[in-house]
């Protein structure tokens, strides 16, 4: 069992930042993959980023490319998601997931593959 808190969301004004945590605590290994998602109103929840636990490899969304930067802390067992250059389209609630099993390459963008979910936090960008 793996357990995940974020925390972090707030309102920001465009072009503002944010950064996200997401502390994990239970059963994690080293291949551990951790996910940010995202989910607007109305919409499908989305891919944002990725990293893995081992060697910190990560992957980005198309549309967060060059704007957002996720990170890990080893030692507190948590994932940052710096959002710098925020815009309306940002807005979201944000959700942090974990695969302590690891994911095969290519696949780090879907929300299939995580078995844990953390209970999202509201990100809202005010233009």
């Amino acid at each position: 069992q793996v357990q995940l808190v974020e925390s972090g969301g707030d309102l920001v004004q465009a072009g503002g930042s944010l950064r996200l945590s997401c502390e994990a605590s239970g059963r994690t290994f080293a291949g551990t993959v951790m996910g940010w998602f995202r989910q607007a109103p109305g919409k499908e929840r989305e891919f944002v980023a990725a990293i893995r636990w081992s060697d910190s490899n990560t992957r980005y969304a198309d549309s967060v490319k060059g704007r957002f930067t996720v990170s890990r802390d080893s030692a507190k067992n948590t994932v940052y998601l710096q959002m710098n250059s925020l815009i309306s389209e940002d807005t979201a609630v944000y959700y942090c997931a974990a695969q302590p099993l690891g994911i095969i390459n290519g696949r780090w963008s879907r929300p299939s593959e995580y078995s844990y979910w953390g209970q999202g936090t509201q990100v809202t960008v005010s233009s």
